[in-house]
């Protein structure tokens, strides 16, 4: 997740020699941005913590200490221990904390970036350098009208800047603002490879009634740099694995998926799309043997305690415990963030279908990728509630949704007769 490399592929070499000696810091920003471009990772959003002192112990994380990455944040600590003050090393650790919460799925990470931009989090007009990482930070926290402010100053102030309009590619995406995506995915045109471009505007494809014109590109895009590094395979591979599911070609689907899976990159999110993948085919034990080692991040438990419960898996009970648990301490704790992943463990474990119509409503309201518009139908239909899925209706219909899971739900909404519709939901 963290490969340089990957991200390199994505600047032209006149970038290269244009931009300024934050260059690197700007590189491994991207990375983010390109995996935003199709989706996250269930992450909460952690209140931001700073010790009381440099010997307090807060957690053990899962990094040893000789582990590159390891090294790198005890660098940036250090350099920001010295001068918080600093802008450039505050937004430099910010950064490093923020592509551990993307690598690993953990929380805490973006808390911990989150503190160390703390003299500038309510700043109207902070660095350059700090504004961009809070802009990413925010939209996490799905505050999306204040990270498109921040990337949109970020953009003016830098036009030059890929990391900025990736990100705002990545946030348009979220909110279904089509357009300004897909002029977002265009400005990075003479910034990035030709496989980073086609990519971005193949998702955008994908979404509004060309998604095989999307695939089309992006697999005659990545034949054409073939000697791209893993990562930026990866990332293609996953998305192109996305949109031929979405088109019904599964098959198809699934060997971008194993393809994706062999270049052997540690990706939260290709296992989550997969995961569903074969959930969605009948394969719940293969999803067990996948994600075995993963349980730590939460949208991979959530998909082991359907997977368990699927194949009739002893574990089944524990994991579904330890996702309650999960769910009860966010919750706690004020956040809201995942509504979409907490529906759906709502209506497919606990049955509480009430509950999960509640959630993935109020999840629609802020983002609406087309998980976020499954997740409204799917309870729409376990409530028999064909009103409460019309706005994904007017969506699909509006933008020429090609899913064919989403149309065959919509199908099923529209069957839902008046006396049906008009039962309480249990």
């Amino acid at each position: 997740m963290s490969s340089n490399a990957w991200l390199r592929t994505w600047l032209t070499g006149e970038w290269i020699n244009r931009v300024h000696s934050a260059l690197m810091f700007s590189i491994r920003l991207l990375l983010a941005a390109l995996l935003a471009l199709f989706g996250w990772p269930l992450v909460a959003f952690a209140a931001p913590y700073i010790p009381a002192a440099d010997s307090a112990v807060v957690e053990q994380l899962p990094l040893r200490a000789q582990d590159p990455t390891s090294r790198e944040l005890n660098r940036l600590r250090s350099r920001w221990r010295q001068d918080q003050q600093n802008p450039t090393a505050a937004a430099e650790l910010a950064r490093a904390y923020f592509e551990q919460a993307v690598s690993e799925g953990d929380p805490r990470y973006l808390g911990y970036a989150q503190a160390a931009l703390k003299p500038w989090w309510t700043s109207t007009e902070p660095p350059a350098a700090v504004r961009l990482v809070r802009g990413m930070v925010l939209q996490f926290s799905h505050r999306f009208p204040e990270a498109i402010d921040d990337l949109t100053e970020v953009s003016r102030r830098e036009p030059d800047n890929a990391v900025a309009w990736s990100w705002l590619a990545a946030v348009y995406l979220v909110t279904a603002e089509y357009p300004k995506a897909r002029e977002a995915c265009d400005r990075l045109k003479p910034l990035a490879t030709n496989l980073a471009v086609v990519g971005c505007l193949a998702y955008v494809d994908s979404l509004t009634g060309r998604a095989q014109v999307g695939l089309e590109s992006l697999s005659t895009a990545l034949r054409q740099q073939p000697k791209a590094d893993p990562a930026s395979r990866l990332w293609a591979l996953t998305r192109m694995a996305e949109i031929s599911e979405r088109l019904g070609e599964n098959r198809l689907a699934e060997q971008h998926f194993r393809a994706a899976l062999a270049l052997d990159v540690r990706d939260t999110y290709l296992l989550a799309a997969f995961s569903d993948f074969l959930l969605d085919q009948g394969r719940p034990a293969e999803v067990l043997t996948l994600l075995k080692d993963f349980a730590r991040a939460d949208t991979l438990l959530l998909r082991l305690a359907l997977a368990a419960r699927d194949a009739g898996s002893p574990d089944a009970a524990k994991y579904q415990q330890e996702m309650r648990e999960r769910f009860d301490a966010a919750r706690r704790q004020g956040d809201a963030l995942h509504e979409k992943e907490e529906s759906r463990f709502a209506r497919s474990l606990l049955k509480e279908n009430q509950r999960a119509l509640a959630l993935a409503e109020s999840n629609y309201r802020i983002q609406r990728e087309a998980a976020d518009a499954r997740a409204l139908l799917e309870a729409s239909i376990a409530c028999r509630s064909p009103q409460a899925a019309e706005p994904v209706l007017q969506w699909m219909a509006q933008n020429r949704v090609e899913s064919l899971t989403l149309q065959s739900l919509a199908r099923q909404v529209r069957a839902i007769k008046a006396p049906e519709s008009a039962k309480a939901c249990t």
